[in-house]
């Protein structure tokens, strides 16, 4: 009896181990979530710890980002981190409350004659993109319907090179992430060759999302949120984004 009670209890604590565990799925998005930071960036260190305020421990995946989204959709990882709203993906994710708030631009040359307003305005010109992202659904539709021609990547640094190379005319991205890649990745003189404009392509929020072919998901986002909701209002939220701003997730 006592060897089938210690069977029973070493099986129980597995399987409270095996629920208190997930392992999320994500392309990389310095300074958000990356491993070139500390604590897998601050957007990467704030989901971490609002799990843990529910016991949940968490573990991030680096794959590309098209395989972070299809392989976190079949429930071969728990969710993927972080994406912006899209009503297709609702059909193979849980979406949390907002984990961030972002603004887009459109970087180019300093040197090239950059200007726009409406997506019209870009007709004839060539953007950088990175596979498996989404720019919002006014850019993706000018991609799809042609008003643009675009040249997919695999990531920023590809786009960036390209910027400079004078092979695109124009690329977007997070207002931030592209001032990050600029810091880390390019000297002060391909720096200074390179702005944005100040006209926002999109405001945005991003968020983690959690597989619907998981039975537990929706009770994990609820514990999610709960406890997000609790971060924002004691103020600890906000305290991961100036831990950023003070430079405390650099290596």
């Amino acid at each position: 009896m006592r060897w089938v009670t210690f069977c029973c209890a070493i099986m129980l604590s597995s399987t409270v181990l095996a629920e208190s565990r997930l392992v999320l799925s994500t392309g990389g998005w310095p300074p958000f979530i990356t491993d070139e930071q500390r604590q897998d960036g601050f957007i990467g260190h704030l989901i971490r710890d609002v799990f843990a305020e529910s016991g949940i421990e968490v573990e991030y995946q680096y794959i590309p980002w098209r395989r972070a989204y299809v392989e976190a959709s079949i429930g071969d990882f728990a969710g993927t981190a972080v994406w912006m709203e899209a009503a297709d993906r609702h059909v193979d994710f849980i979406y949390s409350d907002p984990v961030l708030d972002e603004t887009f631009v459109f970087f180019h040359r300093r040197d090239q004659f950059f200007d726009w307003d409406t997506f019209e305005d870009l007709e004839g010109l060539t953007l950088g993109a990175v596979i498996g992202y989404s720019y919002g659904p006014g850019l993706d539709a000018a991609m799809e319907n042609g008003i643009v021609q675009v040249e997919w990547v695999k990531d920023d640094e590809a786009n960036f090179r390209k910027l400079l190379a004078g092979r695109i005319d124009a690329y977007p991205q997070e207002v931030k992430v592209g001032q990050y890649f600029k810091r880390k990745h390019l000297t002060e003189s391909e720096q200074e060759q390179l702005t944005f404009h100040e006209h926002p392509l999109l405001v945005n929020q991003s968020f983690l999302l959690l597989s619907r072919a998981l039975p537990e998901s929706q009770q994990r986002m609820d514990q999610f949120n709960a406890q997000l909701r609790l971060f924002k209002e004691d103020g600890r939220f906000q305290s991961y984004f100036r831990a950023f701003n003070r430079g405390d997730y650099d290596p």
